[in-house]
């Protein structure tokens, strides 16, 4: 995967829980043309930003051998802009996990640097599939597309190697 919308994991809980932390800077292209003279970071990136910190959670639960997929985004709100210059941070926590899938919920903040401290800018409600387990009977690839090199280079750069599996 080439847009990774994560630059570190820096808590992880086994099964429970996992804070990512996304610096916004001018140099991501995304930003140039989103408000020309006023960049901020797009919301739906930053849902995405979340939906790769529960996922990488949910897919560490049983050492990334389920692919798994967003199946439904089951609630959000985002409160307030960032921008360059920001720090995010997506803190996620499954609710239940299953053979199916699980159901992750959490809060995305940004870095105040006036305040010195984290913001809460929104919260979000996702669920997963293990698409494995699905039920259409359809055939997936042998190799784990969804958790490629990118995501096993955050691992490794964050400590979490034990959780890649092989």
């Amino acid at each position: 995967m080439r847009w990774m919308w994560i630059d570190a994991v820096t808590e992880f809980e086994a099964g429970k829980r996992m804070v990512a932390v996304k610096n916004v800077s001018m140099a991501e292209d995304h930003l140039h043309q989103h408000f020309p003279g006023r960049p901020i970071m797009p919301a739906s990136l930053m849902v995405e930003g979340f939906a790769q910190t529960a996922g990488i959670l949910v897919g560490a639960t049983e050492g990334f051998r389920e692919k798994v997929i967003l199946a439904k985004i089951a609630q959000v709100t985002i409160e307030r802009d960032v921008v360059p210059g920001q720090c995010i941070r997506y803190d996620a926590t499954i609710e239940r996990i299953d053979a199916a899938g699980a159901s992750t919920r959490g809060t995305i903040e940004r870095f105040d640097h006036r305040d010195g401290a984290w913001v809460r800018i929104g919260t979000v409600e996702m669920l997963f599939s293990h698409i494995d387990q699905n039920r259409a009977g359809a055939m997936f690839p042998e190799e784990n597309f969804v958790f490629g090199e990118n995501f096993r280079a955050i691992l490794r750069a964050s400590g979490l190697d034990r959780f890649l599996g092989r």
